[in-house]
């Protein structure tokens, strides 16, 4: 195992909003290693939720690499990489390690396709073994849902646009990034009713019809926001309770979602998140009797029914019940 003296020269690229690190290692492996790993979150990723994790993933590792003595490049090999799950498994969950593995084998794969290396040395690490069979993501009760929903004010701008942001994630099953990401031309009109189109993970485009109730709430708010085109969910300017025309982020909406649900009086407010929406619909969904799975899985844009019974915590109600039965 070479040994190196630690080293802290990077370079960082602006891509559009992706600040770029490129670690020492790659660096001095010369100008077609850079080119490539550059390549690799731009060419190749086009998430940019995936980009950003992929990007921690891969710079923590280099930096525990630099940390380590590790290198040049070529001379990392699949001990290294084990070493550094074994210690990330100390203090991280299965799933976040798991996540961390997959884009270092993604990078050196794309590396060896470039001809960059030849071969993959994180290719035969194996990960800590993980199996989930509920989701951790807090969802709500169909009545605290409706409570929520019908708490947030309607007499200004931003409380119909806060609104319609719950409601789509919750009547639609969509993520933050997919709600957030949709455009005014995305609402559009189909046999009499309102068709919803999200721009899902993995370049998936779904058009679903829309439920009565969020018809019902986005038409109110484009109405009073005079909306026509650009981003349909925007910032704020200022304290003014207008649209600047700029899309809301994420982190933004957590801020909001987290408030109305302080202000609903909302156990365990500041547990919900973005992402409690999503279960809380599937939840709701899947509680009625002639419920299809393969619907939910449809609507939630899943590949895999298993990922879709994650979301799903009907057994969460009974447990109470069952265990009250217990006649001692």
């Amino acid at each position: 195992m070479k040994q190196l003296a630690a080293k802290t020269d990077t370079k960082a690229l602006q891509l559009g909003k992706l600040t770029l690190v490129l670690p020492a290692l790659i660096i001095e492996a010369g100008k077609p290693t850079a080119k490539r790993f550059v390549e690799f979150f731009t060419a190749n990723i086009r998430n940019p939720n995936t980009r950003d994790a992929y990007g921690r993933a891969v710079r923590d590792f280099f930096v525990w690499c630099d940390e380590h003595g590790i290198g040049p490049l070529i001379d990392i090999e699949a001990v290294h990489i084990a070493a550094y799950i074994e210690q990330m498994i100390q203090d991280k969950a299965p799933q976040t390690v798991k996540q961390r593995l997959a884009a270092i084998k993604a990078l050196f794969a794309f590396l060896v396709m470039g001809g960059i290396l030849s071969a993959n040395p994180a290719s035969a690490v194996r990960g800590p073994r993980h199996s989930t069979a509920k989701g951790k993501t807090p969802i709500l009760m169909a009545a605290d849902a409706r409570a929520l929903i019908n708490s947030i004010p309607t007499d200004t701008l931003p409380g119909l646009r806060n609104r319609a942001i719950i409601a789509t994630m919750t009547y639609s099953f969509a993520r933050v990034s997919a709600t957030l990401g949709m455009n005014v031309k995305d609402v559009s009109p189909q046999h009499h009713r309102l068709w919803l189109r999200l721009h899902e993970k993995g370049g998936k485009v779904k058009d679903i019809p829309y439920h009565h109730n969020l018809e019902t709430y986005l038409r109110e708010y484009i109405e009073a926001a005079e909306l026509e085109e650009g981003p349909l969910f925007q910032t704020l300017r200022g304290r003014s309770g207008k649209l600047n025309e700029k899309r809301l982020h994420r982190t933004e909406c957590l801020a909001m979602v987290k408030r109305r649900c302080r202000n609903a009086g909302l156990e365990n407010a500041e547990r919900l998140c973005n992402h409690t929406f999503r279960g809380t619909g599937i939840t709701a969904y899947l509680r009625n009797d002639d419920a299809k799975l393969e619907h939910a899985q449809q609507l939630a844009g899943h590949s895999d029914p298993k990922t879709t019974l994650l979301y799903d915590r009907r057994s969460d109600e009974i447990s109470l019940d069952e265990v009250e039965k217990i006649g001692i």
